[in-house]
């Protein structure tokens, strides 16, 4: 807990607290809703960014906490924005339904399967970004895109998915409450992702910045 107020408190860029309040997009009538998860992860870039210009990580190893700890603590602080983000999504999501809802031309509508979605987009980021991060602190836009690519391959292919793949077309890509036991299956693998997938980025990003020499 400590670790993470100090990355708050000296890491935070602007963008993380503006980026997570555009799940209000959801309310934009055929717009790629996966795109909304993007936008933190350009935040989480410039928190990374940010990191590195103020030579945070000398800084925080002169700290009594090991390298894991200071990986772990800056994947604490992102993984809270990701669950902002979702959750002002399934409050946007909320709110267009009680207006109601339009079906979305440019991928999954806005309903139960998209926090899903969400999800396993943030996996993958963060799966991605903060292995290749960690091997160079140096360099966190070689890390973003990466991340920012493998994002919107996913992006892509849920979109086509949408039209092609029968479970996403009849089912996922269906207004709420219809098929709301397979949506909230696909929500329960996404979060089941969500946490493998963070884990593992946190895991190898640890195992990669305790073999960085910062003295370099």
């Amino acid at each position: 807990m400590k670790l993470l107020m100090k990355e708050w408190k000296l890491c935070m860029h602007p963008t993380g607290y503006l980026m997570p309040l555009l799940a209000v997009l959801v309310l934009v009538p055929g717009y790629p809703y996966g795109v909304c998860c993007f936008f933190v992860g350009l935040a989480v870039f410039f928190i990374c960014l940010t990191a590195r210009e103020d030579h945070d990580a000398g800084y925080t190893l002169m700290l009594p906490v090991s390298r894991r700890d200071a990986v772990r603590g800056r994947i604490l602080l992102c993984t809270a924005l990701e669950a902002a983000d979702l959750m002002l999504m399934g409050v946007f999501i909320l709110i267009k339904n009680a207006i109601g809802s339009l079906p979305n031309p440019a991928g999954l509508d806005a309903g139960v399967a998209l926090i899903g979605e969400g999800m396993i987009i943030f996996a993958l980021f963060n799966r991605v970004f903060f292995p290749v991060y960690y091997k160079d602190i140096g360099k966190p836009g070689k890390a973003f895109v990466f991340a920012a690519t493998a994002v919107f391959l996913w992006i892509t292919l849920e979109i086509v998915a949408t039209y092609t793949v029968p479970f996403c077309r009849d089912m996922l890509d269906q207004p709420d409450p219809r098929y709301m036991r397979e949506k909230l299956l696909f929500t329960f693998v996404g979060l089941a992702l969500f946490l493998a997938g963070t884990a593992r980025g946190a895991q190898l990003g640890a195992k990669a910045f305790g073999a960085v020499d910062l003295s370099l």
